[in-house]
């Protein structure tokens, strides 16, 4: 027998509650869409903390062989959880309460689809998490090229914030389609994943993280010393980093902030001439005419 009223609210879990409880001699179940979403939601509860626990240690794991830092995926797991707050928070207000219901054009159920937020949540933490790891491999190889840590940041962020920016663009706009749909649940996933990837592409990738890692400085490439060890073994890195190299003041190229001088205090090489290029510090002088046959 079907309860009067909606099948979603306190009133009818509260009779399949009740009528679950009744003992009988035989097996029996209780079916109907209030008896099917109290069920839903039991499978949820209780395979979401395994996945969560999975989620967040090989977020970890990846987060620490690139960066060798303990501090970072800490960081990034935080900055990933903000992006799904802000977004739970105006799913709720537009779908649940009823604010988006004339500018999308739906009825609001007074809820939010379950299996909806558990793909949306999904979506959002994954590409969240793509977009960090764009973020701190940039800085960590300016970082590793010698350069302070804040115009490392700024490097980091001027050489993935066009790649960012794009990539969330282009999703938006596919998954934005899908608020156009006339099913809710459709309508609720396009526009939450959307707006997922808008707030952490413009919100936290491009103001939240870089403002955290210039607050902690040096403490966000803290890691103990057995971790340091293992990262050497085991991290990922796009070759050997090199240092910051730059035009010094006889004319040669070297690593910045250093002068190259003879033992006696002279300079090493002779002035260059006109059209000659600067020979590298450290190699043997090579004539420029050899130099520009190789």
């Amino acid at each position: 027998i079907p309860p009067a009223g909606n099948p979603f609210d306190a009133n009818s879990e509260a009779i399949v509650k009740r009528v679950q409880r009744v003992h009988a001699p035989f097996p029996v179940a209780v079916g109907g869409l209030t008896a099917w979403f109290k069920a839903q939601l039991g499978s949820i509860h209780s395979h979401l903390p395994v996945a969560l626990v999975v989620v967040a240690a090989m977020m970890f794991a990846t987060i620490f062989a690139l960066t060798g830092s303990v501090v970072l995926p800490f960081q990034t797991l935080l900055m990933n959880l903000l992006t799904l707050w802000f977004t739970t928070g105006i799913l709720v207000l537009g779908f649940q309460k009823g604010w988006l219901t004339g500018v999308l054009d739906f009825r609001s159920t007074k809820g939010l689809e379950p299996s909806n937020l558990v793909v949306l949540f999904t979506l959002a933490f994954a590409l969240a998490s793509d977009y960090g790891v764009f973020l701190l491999g940039r800085i960590k190889e300016a970082h590793d090229s010698g350069m302070p840590d804040r115009d490392a940041i700024a490097v980091g962020v001027e050489r993935t914030g066009r790649l960012v920016t794009a990539a969330a663009l282009l999703f938006c706009v596919a998954m934005g389609a899908l608020a156009s749909s006339s099913v809710l649940s459709l309508k609720e996933l396009g526009f939450g994943a959307a707006l997922a990837v808008a707030i952490d592409a413009s919100i936290v990738r491009a103001m939240l993280v870089p403002s955290t890692l210039a607050i902690m400085g040096p403490w966000s490439w803290a890691a103990p010393r057995f971790m340091r060890v293992l990262h050497a073994h085991i991290g990922i890195s796009e070759g050997d980093s090199l240092p910051a190299m730059g035009i010094l003041d006889n004319g040669a190229r070297g690593p910045l902030g250093t002068d190259v001088q003879s033992p006696a205090g002279g300079d090493a090489r002779p002035p260059l001439g006109e059209g000659e290029e600067p020979p590298l510090v450290g190699d043997p002088e090579v004539p420029p005419t050899s130099r520009s046959s190789l």
